[in-house]
């Protein structure tokens, strides 16, 4: 304080004018950030937070990028975004980790906020991109009740924008509203979907199941790649009912249910459509490699020993194949699926007709 009193008049306006400059400053960067964390906060879906994250914190703040790793052992959040857009296909910012330790190796095994310079060696798997202008990045874990969830990284072309000693309490505010906002989108999601669930075999039901039928079309038609749909009921199901009563058949169902899971991709849609029927769209697969995995199906529900405290039983499956092609002429999106689904459903009948425990393919041609 004496050394800034001795300072002669035209030094001290300086020095206060340089305290007031950056006190705007800062109020300008809190008003920034207030703004940018009502539109955190105000976002609904996972398809609206992440773009939000990775784009106008970036333009606000000035920063060259700004990455988002998540953590999604499931494919849960990576499933709901491909539901909702093409963000996965188009966002290289964007960037999911199946294990925690790929998450510990940057951030440590008890995570803690780094600030410093960008060493490409250890940061590179963080960006998107070959970021040979980074020159300082800041990786905020993102944290919640049960773990780690991921982390915010942000990059910039100055040396000194993050610094080891420079202060984090902004930055760790800032990961943590990301952090909330995240798990809010995530589990407004997840009730979204409890009216979209069968609640006996876990898989998707019948509605939902047709309003992704649509989607999957219209997908598939802009991208121009073949699509093709699998109709699936059990044989004899009336009989295991009968034989075993309903708890054994509800079982039976759940098991089949996780059997064709097991054997689909997580790109794929599966649901129950009624009684024990199943389908699954299997967007970007052609009618032989969805032969194929049909197959696989069959296989493993007739290999399946279906076991009870007091019974064992087997069962076998059919199942009817349809294609959508690649060359499909665009026609009204809603014919296209019914007609899919139709095609199915009628080649399923053929292997039904034929002996059941069998695929069989549409052979007739888009109406």
């Amino acid at each position: 304080m004496e050394s800034i009193l001795s300072q002669d008049p035209q030094q001290l306006r300086g020095h206060l004018q340089s305290i007031l400059e950056q006190a705007r400053e800062n109020e300008q960067k809190l008003q920034r950030f207030q703004e940018q964390e009502m539109r955190l906060i105000s976002a609904r879906t996972l398809s609206e937070l992440i773009p939000s994250i990775l784009d106008q914190y970036r333009r606000a703040f000035g920063l060259q990028t700004v990455s988002l790793v998540l953590y999604d052992p499931d494919y849960e959040i990576r499933r709901i975004l491909r539901e909702q857009t093409n963000l996965l296909e188009k966002e290289r910012r964007l960037i999911f980790v199946n294990d925690q330790l790929d998450l510990h190796t940057y951030l440590g095994e008890t995570p803690q906020p780094y600030l410093g310079a960008m060493l490409p060696e250890r940061h590179q798997g963080l960006f998107y991109a070959s970021n040979e202008s980074l020159r300082s990045i800041a990786i905020l874990p993102l944290m919640r009740q049960n773990g780690l969830i991921g982390s915010l990284n942000l990059g910039s072309h100055t040396a000194e924008r993050f610094q080891e000693d420079s202060a984090s309490d902004f930055l760790q505010r800032l990961a943590n509203i990301v952090a909330i906002c995240l798990e809010n989108a995530t589990n407004h999601e997840r009730l979204k979907r409890v009216g979209l669930t069968d609640a006996l075999t876990g898989v998707n039901n019948r509605r939902f199941f047709d309003q992704r039928l649509g989607e999957e079309v219209a997908r598939s038609l802009r991208a121009q790649e073949p699509m093709s749909c699998l109709f699936m009921d059990l044989d004899h199901f009336k009989h295991i009912n009968d034989q075993y009563g309903h708890q054994i058949g509800d079982q039976v169902l759940r098991e089949t249910a996780s059997l064709i899971r097991d054997e689909l991709r997580n790109s794929d849609v599966l649901g129950r459509y009624g009684g024990e029927e199943f389908a699954a769209l299997l967007p970007n697969t052609s009618l032989a490699s969805a032969m194929e995995i049909a197959e696989r199906i069959r296989q493993r529900i007739a290999s399946h020993t279906f076991y009870n405290n007091e019974h064992t039983l087997t069962a076998s499956i059919s199942i009817g194949i349809a294609e959508m092609a690649a060359n499909t002429v665009p026609i009204e999106i809603a014919t296209l699926a019914n007609d899919l689904l139709e095609r199915a459903d009628f080649a399923l009948y053929e292997a039904k007709k034929n002996g059941r425990n069998r695929v069989a393919q549409s052979v007739l041609p888009l109406a």
